[in-house]
């Protein structure tokens, strides 16, 4: 379905069109040459795509395609359109805003029909799917603040899942706006850098670099759980191998020992005494405790044989 919004005053239009609407788009090739090629790859087009052509100096344009919206787990589900951009006319193909959560697409249309032309109506649609990824930065800081506090109470396989739960969706994200600020420049190269002096242009300009500076912020965190979860993992592996170490060492005294006596020699005299039982358990705990004070005073026991903190990381 075709909808076309022209802008009297400032002379440019919007043709919001979907791709099944081959008739229509047949139609607008006619009305528009420079756009017959765009027009013909948009079906093959699943990725993020961006041309700038400056060839024309009189009639410099913009076109490609945007994902604008990603499931975080399935590749295969996400949504896109395709825009072509010149000063007097704005193309867009399959650009559905109820895709976009929270946005009241009346008054999106209602500020772009203020636009002084094409190109800043365009960044008023940018600003709207920004908005969105706004929006699941916020529900995704609340997560991320659950986990910080939940390493603190609770330590283990799943916990680190989460961390890379997290990982994964803020690269997903991450991945959206890096096509969005090639947009941005991209739109400078085609049209020039005037176009940040536009009032719309400039405040969503601001808006993008927000989303950026959070999505790297929030970079640095999860880098930062990670890394005290990758210590707190390394100590604990090597507390409990150097447990596993000093247990086997209090336990060769035992082991020694009773390899000695479990001998079947016929000549041993130990076997005839009459303590000798007691003899045995008493050289074996005794060599056990002198062997722990070893030990202990190298300070190779460290806190393997003391209670665990229910606040700490570490014990």
């Amino acid at each position: 379905m075709l909808h076309l919004y022209k802008n009297k005053e400032n002379n440019w239009k919007w043709y919001q069109l979907e791709s099944a609407d081959e008739k229509e788009i047949a139609r607008i090739i006619d009305e528009n040459e420079e756009c017959k090629t765009w027009i013909k790859n948009i079906k093959n087009d699943d990725t993020n795509t961006l041309k700038i052509d400056t060839t024309q100096n009189d009639r410099p344009f913009v076109e490609g395609s945007l994902i604008f919206d990603q499931h975080t787990i399935n590749r295969e589900e996400h949504d896109m359109f395709h825009f072509y951009i010149t000063e007097k006319t704005l193309l867009t193909v399959d650009l559905d805003f109820s895709k976009l959560k929270n946005t009241e697409i009346e008054k999106v249309i209602g500020q772009m029909a203020y636009s002084r032309n094409a190109i800043e109506a365009f960044f008023i649609i940018i600003g709207a799917i920004v908005n969105n990824y706004l929006d699941k930065i916020d529900e995704f800081e609340i997560k991320l603040n659950e986990l910080i506090w939940e390493i603190q109470k609770r330590n283990n396989i799943d916990t680190l899942d989460k961390i890379y739960e997290r990982r994964h969706e803020l690269l997903v994200c991450r991945n959206l706006m890096i096509p969005v600020k090639e947009i941005l420049y991209g739109m400078q190269e085609g049209f020039g850098t005037d176009i940040l002096e536009y009032p719309q242009v400039r405040q969503r300009v601001m808006k993008i670099e927000r989303c950026l500076a959070l999505l790297q912020d929030y970079q640095q965190e999860i880098d930062t759980l990670l890394k005290v979860e990758e210590v707190v993992s390394g100590h604990r592996g090597n507390s409990i191998m150097k447990t596993l170490t000093v247990l086997m060492t209090l336990f060769t005294p035992i082991s020694a020992w009773s390899a000695l006596w479990g001998m079947n020699f016929k000549n041993m005299p130990e076997l005839s005494w009459r303590y000798g039982y007691i003899a045995a358990l008493g050289l074996i705990v005794v060599n056990t405790i002198l062997l722990y004070i070893y030990l202990y005073r190298k300070g190779w026991t460290g806190d393997i044989l003391k209670g665990n903190k229910k606040k700490s990381l570490f014990k």
